[in-house]
């Protein structure tokens, strides 16, 4: 059934879709994409009439205003926006007015809080290569992100702290960084869900989750290039560290972030199915409702090309 799909875009299910992903809400099951400001599922998730100015499509009216739509269908998106930035009050408050009372979000927590020292990168200006002083502050994360979250922390159900692979010059390895992380952990407020998700393959072993145990805060299974995959990350003993699971799935194993984009932009379609992702991803279904486990799952365009085809993949009777 999937296979026809991959072909015909514009015979896409929606409404098929949006009453098995809530239906999988109803029981703690979240499932939805990284962003949602993609023209690539017009004809999917988004109707192009909804967004034309004058008779034709706008662009701006479509990236304003196609949230609304987006949630029509997802019960959840991860905002990985917030990783550049401390969004201000006016921005949150525009955000959450345009979801209905039942969605909820996931934040990616800005990497000025989970950055060690600065990449060399334009963006970065004189910055680069330099060390953040606000590197896991506790104070700057609460007075800058997460008291601005307090009001609409109903639809906020997952924070993430998100870390670039540290090389030894950072961190001689897994014991000084979780000297770091483990007190971090210990002065979060109680009032959001925590994950943490690295970058480091030799990060994942047992002092790192009984550090994230002890705080009940949750590894993400992550897909990304320079990572064990999916399905060898949910085998590690374990790796399960709170009453909740999450997963982002990025990018295939082995191929690099600006490959999968030059791959897969507009992304209208599937281009390179990946079935061992896919096989991961209904294994944490599954576990979650055995075990009656809150699960939030994000899938990623970069992944297989279109999330929305690949989201559907997974749920599908």
């Amino acid at each position: 059934m999937v296979g026809p799909l991959f072909d015909e875009p514009d015979s896409f299910d929606r409404a098929g879709l949006a009453e098995r992903l809530q239906s999988l809400a109803s029981e703690g099951i979240y499932i939805g994409g990284s962003s949602w400001k993609y023209e690539g599922w017009l004809g999917q998730i988004y109707t192009r009439e909804r967004y034309l100015s004058r008779g034709k499509f706008s662009r701006q009216r479509f990236e304003a205003e196609c949230l609304r739509e987006y949630a029509e269908t997802f019960p959840t998106v991860c905002g990985d926006f917030a990783f550049y930035q401390f969004p201000a009050d006016n921005f949150w408050r525009k955000l959450f007015q345009q979801t209905p009372e039942r969605f909820r979000f996931a934040f990616k927590v800005p990497e000025q809080i989970t950055c060690k020292v600065f990449p060399s990168h334009p963006r970065y200006g004189s910055e680069a290569n330099k060390p953040n002083p606000a590197f896991l502050d506790s104070a700057a994360l609460y007075e800058q992100f997460l008291r601005p979250l307090l009001p609409y922390r109903e639809k906020t159900a997952l924070l993430i702290f998100e870390f670039g692979t540290f090389n030894r010059t950072v961190f001689a390895g897994l014991s000084d960084f979780l000297d770091s992380l483990d007190p971090f952990l210990a002065a979060l407020p109680p009032e959001f869900r925590y994950a943490v998700e690295i970058r480091n393959p030799d990060f994942l072993e047992k002092d790192y989750f009984a550090c994230l145990r002890g705080h009940g805060v949750a590894h993400v299974y992550n897909a990304w290039s320079r990572m064990p995959e999916l399905g060898w990350q949910i085998s590690i003993p374990d790796s399960v560290t709170a009453d909740f699971l999450v997963s982002r799935a990025l990018l295939r194993r082995g191929r690099s972030y600006e490959n999968a984009v030059s791959l897969f932009t507009p992304y209208r379609e599937i281009k390179d199915p990946n079935p061992g992702a896919r096989e991961a991803m209904r294994i944490l279904i599954g576990r979650a409702k055995e075990d009656r486990r809150m699960l939030f799952l994000f899938v990623n365009n970069r992944l297989e090309g279109n999330s929305p085809l690949t989201i559907l993949s997974l749920v599908e009777p």
